[in-house]
């Protein structure tokens, strides 16, 4: 029989040591991580605590400064923790949301402590008239207030100058420029690329000949009739945009439209000097360096040298916190609820910057079933998608009439389309002037590469126990009978569109076909055509929400309901967007590799269309409201 054989003392020895030096070594390591996680919490604890050390003591005299970077949106189109994120790493160019832009104006303006405001908007990037002029008009409710308003800019174009424009004094640098050029809507075309170059056929099924939405996937340029919708809309918000800038600066707008004609001689006058020429034509009140602008400051304000620009002062985001701050976490008054719809409309569920078929409909069904919920305001921000996610908020909103709750929209920059789509059925309807709306239409695309296949040399065969099996196939050629299959599913679409903006407008179907066909308006045409009820911006449509339900001024409070963030996004936010937390992921690798960069605005439609006509759900066709209308 075998005998197990003991090791020898010196083998024990080097063993038991081992073991000892292993137990110890990652006790060490365990007390150390232990330690650090303690630290870490009772850190994060402190920092949520004081709310991240953002609500800063405001003091008298003090200048609130707005300053703007990135777009103009209704609703953020990232998480908080990729915006706390963005922020800590010193990346600020990303959005700006309108609600908290108009919030913040509107609290200067009765807050004594503050005296003035700087204003500037060199990294406001372009964004929707619409928007731009509710904006502007609280600068100007500010202004009349008696509150001072200073604007600065290096390089302004056209959009940022509107809200420059509202200032009591504007300054430009004498190296800046400042150009008004009018509008223009220009896009690129790929019927040769597509059908001669790459052997893509494409085809468009639509109802009315002002819808163009899909024209650059069957055409080599603009047609005739898309030329003639799309200038007559535009040439009503330009003039519109210069009697805005006439009445701020008190000028003629005659005078500034024979300005812009005569561009080339005028900045030849000037020897090249794009500055001065903006000084003569009296859009600016002087000429100044940035650190010009901080001495006037300074020298009207409060000396402050550890501020910025050397006067005492407040961002925006500080002042945001400020307010915050100070609201009631226990207001238990009633609620006018705002449901946000912005992007493209599409199904199921989707992120905010969206609209979801499902998510949507989820949202305002969510404001249907709360009984603090008096009212609801739909805020429309959209050129449309596809139809039955459309059809799928629209009955939301339907059923949130017969139970008793009163919805009111209000259009943003753009409700055309399908935006139009979910907003006809609202008990109001408001819109800004500026607002592009309209597009009732209906298309469908379907491309087809069999000739791209045959290029390549790769074929496409089999059997079918009927004609029409596989006839949606894009690698076999579009049968016509099955083209005539999708323009019928189309024509009912359209039918469908028309005969409920009918409905729910009050007109005849023949009048609203005459105004449809696809074409888009300005707010202040499609207000002219019955398709709109008032121009005011949200504030107007939550007044007018609020009135049906009769409550008075100061007796409700407006709640935002949206998709509400996860406690750990929620808790890594908070951390983020302390000092502790930016600090610490400033320079981090891992938050600039976690961070999805925006698309260019031309990319995201192309995508759009491309999804929609992939991803089709188990329906041979999906019918589009669409519409390729944004400046």
């Amino acid at each position: 029989m075998n005998q197990a054989v003991r090791p020898n003392p010196i083998a024990r020895f080097f063993v038991g040591l081992w073991n000892v030096m292993n137990f110890t070594r990652r006790l060490i390591l365990n007390l150390v991580f232990f330690g650090l996680l303690f630290v870490f919490l009772a850190v994060m604890a402190a920092v949520m605590a004081s709310g991240g050390g953002n609500a800063k003591p405001l003091h008298e005299r003090t200048t609130l400064v707005i300053a703007p970077e990135g777009k103009l949106v209704e609703q953020f189109s990232t998480d908080p923790l990729t915006r706390a994120l963005t922020k800590s790493m010193g990346d600020k160019s990303g959005e700006v949301q309108l609600r908290d832009l108009l919030r913040a104006i509107d609290a200067a303006r009765d807050d004594k402590k503050i005296e003035r405001v700087f204003l500037d908007v060199d990294k406001l990037q372009a964004s929707g008239f619409a928007s731009m002029r509710e904006v502007a008009a609280a600068l100007a409710r500010l202004r009349a207030s008696g509150k001072q308003v200073v604007a600065f800019g290096e390089n302004l174009d056209q959009n940022q100058y509107l809200l420059a424009a509202q200032a009591n004094e504007v300054y430009l640098d004498p190296m800046g420029s400042l150009l008004l050029e009018g509008l223009g809507r220009y896009r690129q075309y790929f019927r040769q690329g597509l059908q001669e170059k790459l052997g893509v056929d494409v085809h468009l099924f639509r109802v009315g000949e002002y819808k163009s939405a899909a024209e650059p996937y069957i055409l080599d340029a603009a047609s005739k009739d898309a030329k003639e919708a799309d200038l007559f809309w535009m040439n009503d918000v330009w003039q519109r945009y210069l009697s805005d800038i006439a009445a701020a600066r008190k000028l003629d707008a005659a005078q500034l439209a024979a300005g812009i004609d005569a561009l080339p001689d005028g900045i030849a006058a000037t020897g090249g000097d794009i500055a001065k020429l903006a000084l003569q034509q009296k859009l600016v009140d002087g000429l100044k360096t940035e650190e010009d602008v901080d001495d006037l400051l300074t020298q009207r304000g409060v000396a402050d040298k550890d501020a910025d620009g050397g006067f005492r002062q407040v961002s925006l985001d500080d002042y945001l916190a400020q307010l915050d701050a100070r609201r009631n976490p226990l207001d238990e008054r009633a609620q006018v609820a705002v449901v946000v719809a912005e992007g493209e409309i599409a199904g199921g569920e989707q992120p905010a910057g969206k609209v979801g078929g499902v998510s949507t409909s989820a949202l305002l069904r969510q404001a249907r079933d709360e009984d603090k919920v008096k009212a609801v305001v739909l805020r429309v921000d959209s050129p449309g998608g596809e139809v039955f996610a459309s059809e799928q908020i629209r009955r939301e909103v339907d059923a949130l009439k017969k139970a008793g709750k009163p919805v009111v929209v209000s259009m943003g920059d753009l409700a055309a389309s399908g935006g139009y789509w979910i907003s006809m059925d609202a008990d109001r309807i408001y819109a800004d002037p500026s607002t592009i709306s309209g597009s009732i239409g209906i298309f469908g695309l379907v491309p087809n590469f069999a000739r791209t296949l045959d290029k390549l040399g790769v074929h496409t065969d089999g059997v079918g126990t009927t004609r029409y099996a596989g006839a949606f196939d894009v690698t076999r050629p579009l049968d016509p009978q099955v083209g005539q299959m999708i323009q019928s599913v189309i024509d009912k679409g359209y039918a469908d569109f028309t005969g409920r903006v009918a409905a729910a407008r009050g007109k005849p179907v023949e009048q609203v076909d005459a105004i449809a066909r696809g074409r888009v308006w300005s707010g202040a045409q499609a207000k002219e055509r019955g398709l709109v009820d008032e121009f005011g911006g949200l504030q107007d449509a939550v007044a007018d929400a609020a009135r049906r339900v009769k409550l008075a001024e100061g007796k409700y409070r407006v709640r935002y309901v949206e998709k509400a963030a996860t406690p750990f996004s929620q808790f890594l936010g908070g951390f983020a967007g302390s000092r502790v937390g930016g600090a610490l992921l400033k320079d981090s690798d891992f938050a600039r590799v976690a961070l999805a960069r925006a698309m260019p605005e031309t990319d995201a439609q192309l995508r759009f269309v491309e999804n929609a006509v992939r991803e089709r759900g188990g329906a041979p066709v999906k019918a589009l409201a669409y519409c390729f209308c944004g400046l």
